[in-house]
């Protein structure tokens, strides 16, 4: 119960943060991809922020023997470069640009019924769909595979 409030919270204070920041209104985010017209710095004064706040927190955090509510810590391992990385952030980037939002305040603003956040809140969940078909797809294939080998 204490994991879901905390989640609850942090949830809660991330979309009270995105909010105040103006980062759910798609046009903040076109206007600082925009660098050749109207060039709005909002979302840059923002992930400033967000890896200061990183910066500071980060080896306090790390420093402990476990999370406060998890065994141990999980943290990345992996640092190569592979197709699905490239593709999958290719995908990512593409859906900002071209919807002005990525998922955190896509939610958000669908709160407020707004068509464009409803929509690309509908495609972000048709894509994650496809791909968690696709992929178990693929993980059968490949069991099947090293069966028959």
């Amino acid at each position: 119960m204490k994991t879901n409030i905390a989640i609850f919270f942090s949830a809660f204070v991330f979309a009270i943060g995105l909010g105040i920041s103006g980062m759910t209104d798609a046009n903040k985010v076109i206007g600082f991809l925009n660098a050749a017209g109207d060039w709005d710095p909002a979302l840059a004064f923002v992930m400033v922020g967000a890896i200061g706040a990183h910066l500071a927190t980060f080896k306090l955090i790390t420093n402990r023997p476990s999370p406060l509510f998890e065994a141990k810590f999980s943290v990345p391992t992996r640092n190569d470069i592979d197709a699905r990385l490239v593709v999958g952030s290719g995908l990512f980037g593409i859906g900002w640009a071209l919807g002005g939002f990525c998922p955190g305040p896509a939610l958000v603003s669908s709160i407020t019924g707004a068509p464009a956040a409803l929509v690309f809140v509908g495609a972000l969940l048709c894509g994650m769909a496809l791909f968690h078909a696709g992929h178990k797809a693929w993980v059968a294939t490949q069991s099947t595979e090293g069966q028959t080998a």
